[in-house]
């Protein structure tokens, strides 16, 4: 080899070590985004580019309503010029209730550079959480049905997830319930509703509620009906009446039912007209009881309103009743910019959900001043370190600074436990009489780790 393409080699070797070098500073001094990231400022024209992932047309679960809610939003706020000016561009994805399919909606929304993933529902928690960390970007009010919603530094949640709902609803059934059963999906993401149903019964001085799993996708439940009348058959003191309500001193305390809980998304319709047959052939009325996003209005109405076998059930929600004023806001934008989309029901949580996460999106973003480089990054900075975020009153006011967070087992960044207590009447879901909006962190404090 000649002196001069020694020179030469040299020179490149030197210049690549050079690069590294430099690159590897930049990324421990935090001093941006690689090139090629998803953490840019998104379009070049000023654009914020942001995702609403959800299942829909699966087996099991669907939200249709969070990307169509999504979509609203979008027409909604960029008919108004956007946001300080910036408009939004909404990207939606089919999670189509899929490990797989989360990951491949959270890899889009690197390719598409989003600046935020917002409202969307998915169980996959470790699927999607793992690739949005490395780009560094936010995940903003997902619907709570992972542990990794509320345990990712990056993530944003705005209500307590399915944990404070199945706390609340331990608290709800333990006031007037002797034996409970829990009819809940045969999953990972499921194995640790039972534990949250116990601490809020167990705050009641009530049993532990039976546990009885169905896979996921079924569609025939009459095995695990009659497992549920039967473990809510043996009342206090062991003696029942031939329609199953407790004899002798049994009723004393005011608990003289047996209760079921059915947590099973979309299938839990299919449950319970399954468990009214069973017990109907056996003469037995039983409380039934669920949580918002396996019980809605929607599910009421069209399985009969006032005739409706929901008819009574108790229904733990996060949010204030569907008819309270304080979603009128929303009703409007779904009135004006859905343009007949059905499948965005203001009545139900994962809309309700979505809005929401989109209202704190908007907050952080007016926050930033004009000219300020809006990433993921800097947008999850902003929320690391602003003051609390209103929402109008569906919520209290969110912060998830380092002093917000809370000390519940695995889920720290439950920072709000908040629920509501529902029941049908007359085909309606109202508040249930005598019942206090309730914050379940400290119920949840007293639990063990779950994930």
């Amino acid at each position: 080899m000649t002196t001069r393409r020694r020179a030469a080699v040299l020179s490149r070797t030197l210049l690549a070590k050079a690069a590294a070098t430099v690159t590897g500073a930049c990324l421990l001094a935090g001093c941006g985004v690689l090139p090629g990231g998803s953490g840019g400022s998104g379009d070049t024209d000023g654009t914020l580019t942001v995702m609403t992932f959800a299942p829909q047309d699966s087996k099991a679960t669907n939200m249709p309503g969070m990307p169509g809610m999504a979509k609203a939003y979008e027409r909604w706020v960029n008919s108004k010029g956007g946001i300080n000016g910036r408009k939004i561009r909404v990207l939606t994805c089919n999670e189509r209730n899929t490990a797989g399919g989360a990951a491949d909606c959270a890899r889009k929304a690197i390719a598409e550079k989003a600046v935020a993933v917002v409202g969307s529902y998915s169980q996959h928690g470790r699927a999607f959480m793992a690739p949005l960390e490395a780009e560094g970007i936010p995940f903003i009010g997902g619907y709570g049905v992972s542990s990794e919603e509320f345990q990712s530094p990056l993530s944003y949640p705005v209500n307590g997830g399915q944990p404070v709902l199945l706390a609340g609803a331990g608290h709800q059934l333990g006031r007037a319930c002797e034996k409970v059963a829990l009819v809940r999906p045969d999953t990972l993401a499921a194995d640790s509703l039972p534990v949250q149903l116990n601490a809020g019964l167990k705050a009641s001085q009530t049993a532990e509620a039976s546990d009885i799993r169905a896979a996921e996708d079924s569609t025939d439940f009459s095995a695990q009906a009659r497992e549920a009348l039967t473990d809510t058959t043996t009342a206090k003191n062991g003696a029942t009446s031939k329609d199953g309500a407790a004899k002798d001193g049994a009723a004393k305390d005011g608990k003289d039912k047996g209760c079921v809980a059915a947590v099973l998304g979309s299938r839990t319709e299919t449950f319970f007209d399954a468990f009214r047959r069973a017990s109907e052939a056996q003469n037995r009325k039983l409380q039934i009881s669920s949580v918002l996003g396996s019980v809605s209005q929607a599910l009421v109405d069209r399985t009969g309103g006032k005739e409706s076998p929901f008819e009574g059930a108790y229904v733990t929600s996060w949010y204030p009743v569907s008819s309270d004023p304080v979603w009128e806001p929303m009703r409007r934008v779904i009135a004006e910019h859905a343009f007949g989309d059905d499948t965005v029901d203001p009545d139900d949580s994962g809309t309700q959900t979505t809005w929401i996460a989109y209202t704190v999106l908007g907050e952080a973003l007016k926050r930033f001043k004009g000219g300020e480089e809006i990433t993921g990054r800097t947008l999850a900075r902003k929320l690391n370190q602003s003051e609390p975020v209103a929402t109008g009153g569906l919520t209290p006011d969110l912060s998830w600074r380092y002093q917000d967070m809370r000390a519940v087992a695995g889920l720290p960044r439950i920072v709000n436990g908040r629920v509501t207590f529902q029941i049908v009447q007359q085909g309606r879901l109202v508040a249930q009489p005598g019942e206090q909006t309730t914050d379940m962190t400290k119920t949840l404090e007293q639990t063990p780790r779950t994930s």
